[in-house]
């Protein structure tokens, strides 16, 4: 077999097989496990991934007290041998040799980086392998000693050293001493004190029992140890050792290794940092070689937006509402890429349920299983353009309608005259809605027989690719239970997806939106409006850095001409806040918000779920509200709360930017676009 002996350029492996004979084969490459971090847009990082927490560092980076502290206690001839301390193998060979059993070992430096290389680089993954590599045998000791004999003809005694501390563990989950310096003691390696270097040398022999949070004084005995031995071999004067030993542990309380993975995200940004992680799982980069592999993932998230439209939901939603989510995503618009800005909820990503965390992805999965309302009729306003309708095309409004089209109606609608049928029916929400009136004004003032009428005479099927085109890809591909389809589910309507669910049975109700729906794909759909009808993938990474400073290839999903740009062009104005009527146009009017917007709020039956979508130039924005409890919960009492009827933080920012026009308006969150009327 392949052994790997040495991380990085230049490494050494040695080929063997059970007898300790065998040829040493050089060079070769092997990488070791190395932490990613994941960064916003402007380089401050938020999350870091990794199963070995490890950053390797330079010898330079290494305080001297350190290199001296780990060869005062492990191998204080470790200048003097060649990889194998001959005399101290003989005498602990002799010693065992009487005592009967295993007492005293002679491992060098060089010998213990080749078993920890083995044991925690090599064997990471396979716990049975690990634990023959730990067996005490003459055998395992010999290919040690032929290993470290081939190390030593080919690194210098320095890179033996430095690699030997960027790998062996210190407990807590920390590998290498940079993690460990960070770790217990919240300094970097170059800075760390003889006491400070004392402590976690003496920890590498028994990183648990020696655990200053739960030892303090086992660990200060070992400190101190290491401090005399240091003096014992000239590294130290014995005035200086003496007052190191009187000096505390000092150790963070408690010790804090970097939080890992998106739970231990900064506060609020483990949405985002999921929905990257799921993004380039897509992209061929799983977990596993993103939490080994030491990249550095540069996301286009926007902290100031991230921060002003998580504020808004919580201050529309509180955390500790029960049953209620609230979510939002950002996306900029554009004709060759769409960045997610911001993806935010009222909730904290984390596992604790009773402090309102959730790991479900609330603002990027298909994650509100009530769906978006009448932010569906946007779909059919645009097939209906799309099949030579205009704006300003009249259509028929009646306050109720029975379809002779589509059938799957309720109790009460009328019989098709087939066993158990009936005709689609419906009614509009109330009567104040004239019978004939435009496109435009359809949109803006949302009623529902228009849209059913609309949706007749275009089908169903166009209705529900134009859908798909503008951006609700992900979500049309669930089923109506927001999972993917279960070919084995006793439930028909499970086994397929939401288009085939929808056109399959000519179920019309597609058009007022009661489907689950996606929070992020929504804003993605308001950003290929105003971006000419370009969909883009809603993108969170801008690039991925490796190990050695060079971009990872990512497959590139192109950006596609959903509908014509005229089309777009035409219901980005109907969708406009023309119309004083609109939904939209109210909800702008009381946040002071004057910068021309599209929009289009949903409520579904029984207030379940609420939704609006909306875009400028600069930014596309939707908010779902819904139940996320297992019980069903509307957001009546939500709607009902007056302290969230008055929460008005949308003509701030509106004064903020008008207040400084050299303000790059790409850095200015729409927070307008957070806020709809209840």
């Amino acid at each position: 077999m392949l052994f790997p002996v040495v991380g990085g350029a230049g490494v050494v492996l040695v080929r063997f097989g059970d007898q300790a004979a065998g040829p040493v084969v050089l060079p070769a490459d092997v990488e070791m496990p190395l932490m990613t971090t994941v960064v916003d847009a402007d380089g401050k990082p938020y999350a870091y991934l990794y199963d070995q927490y490890r950053v390797p560092v330079a010898s330079e980076e290494i305080s001297q007290a350190m290199k001296d502290a780990i060869v005062a206690v492990e191998d204080h001839r470790f200048y003097e041998h060649g990889g194998v301390d001959w005399v101290a193998t003989a005498r602990a060979a002799m010693r065992n040799y009487t005592s009967g059993e295993v007492v005293q070992g002679a491992s060098t430096l060089t010998q213990q980086y080749v078993k920890n290389l083995l044991v925690h680089v090599v064997a990471r993954d396979d716990p049975v392998r690990q634990e023959r590599l730990r067996v005490r045998d003459p055998a395992r000791k010999l290919r040690e000693i032929r290993m470290a004999m081939a190390l030593e003809d080919t690194l210098s005694k320095d890179e033996i050293l430095t690699r030997y501390l960027n790998t062996v563990p210190y407990g807590v989950g920390t590998y290498g001493v940079a993690a460990a310096a960070q770790a217990y003691f919240g300094t970097t390696p170059d800075r760390l004190t003889v006491p400070q270097a004392a402590l976690l040398a003496g920890l590498v022999n028994s990183p648990t029992a020696l655990d200053p949070q739960r030892h303090p004084d086992a660990a200060q005995l070992r400190r101190n140890t290491v401090i005399d031995l240091m003096a014992q071999h000239g590294m130290l004067v014995r005035e200086v050792a003496e007052r190191a030993k009187r000096e505390p542990l000092g150790v963070r309380t408690p010790v804090r290794p970097l939080p890992t993975g998106c739970v231990g995200a900064e506060p609020k940004l483990g949405f985002f940092c999921s929905y990257v992680v799921n993004h380039l799982a897509a992209k061929g980069m799983d977990l596993e070689r993103l939490k080994t592999g030491g990249y550095t993932v540069r996301t286009t998230l926007d902290r100031e937006a991230s921060a002003e439209v998580q504020r808004a939901v919580t201050a529309q939603v509180p955390r500790d509402a029960l049953g209620i989510a609230n979510t939002m995503a950002v996306v900029h618009p554009g004709r060759e890429e769409h960045q997610v800005l911001a993806l935010v909820a009222n909730r904290d990503y984390g596992v604790d349920a009773q402090r309102f965390q959730t790991v479900l992805d609330l603002p990027s999965a298909v994650a509100n299983k009530f769906g978006a309302g009448s932010v569906y009729k946007i779909f059919t306003a645009a097939a209906a353009l799309q099949h030579g309708y205009h704006i300003d095309s009249v259509i028929p409004a009646p306050a109720s309608y029975t379809s002779r089209v589509f059938k799957g109606g309720a109790p009460g609608c009328p019989s098709t005259g087939e066993p158990d049928t009936r005709w689609y029916c419906l009614s509009n929400h109330d009567d104040s809605y004239p019978p004939r009136m435009t496109l435009r004004q359809a949109l803006a003032t949302s009623p529902n027989t228009a849209f059913v009428i609309l949706e007749e005479r275009v089908g169903l099927e166009a209705v529900v690719d134009m859908a798909h085109r503008l951006g609700m890809r992900r979500t049309l591909a669930t089923n109506i239970a927001g999972v993917p389809p279960d070919p084995h589910s006793p439930r028909p309507e499970l086994r397929v997806d939401q288009a085939e669910f929808f056109t399959g049975r000519q179920n019309a109700s597609f058009t007022l939106g009661p489907s689950p729906s996606s929070t992020l794909e929504l804003a993605n759909v308001a950003a290929t409006v105003v971006s000419g009808g370009v969909w883009c993938e809603p993108t969170p990474v801008v690039g991925v850095i490796d190990r050695h400073g060079d971009s990872v290839d990512l497959p590139a999903s192109p950006c596609e001409q959903a509908v014509p740009e005229p089309l777009a062009d035409a219901l980005a104005t109907a969708l406009s806040d023309d119309d004083d009527r609109g939904t939209a146009a109210a909800a702008a009017r009381q946040h002071g918000w004057t910068r021309p917007m599209i929009g289009k709020t949903g409520t579904t039956e029984d207030y379940k779920s609420a939704a609006f979508v909306g875009a400028t130039s600069d930014y596309a924005g939707a908010v779902q509200t819904f139940n996320d409890s297992p019980e069903p919960r509307t957001t009546q009492a939500v709607r009902d709360r007056q302290p969230l009827r008055r929460h008005r933080p949308g003509p701030h920012l509106v004064r903020r930017h008008d207040a400084d026009p050299r303000r790059d308006s790409r850095h200015t969150p729409s927070i307008a676009l957070a806020h709809f009327r209840w």
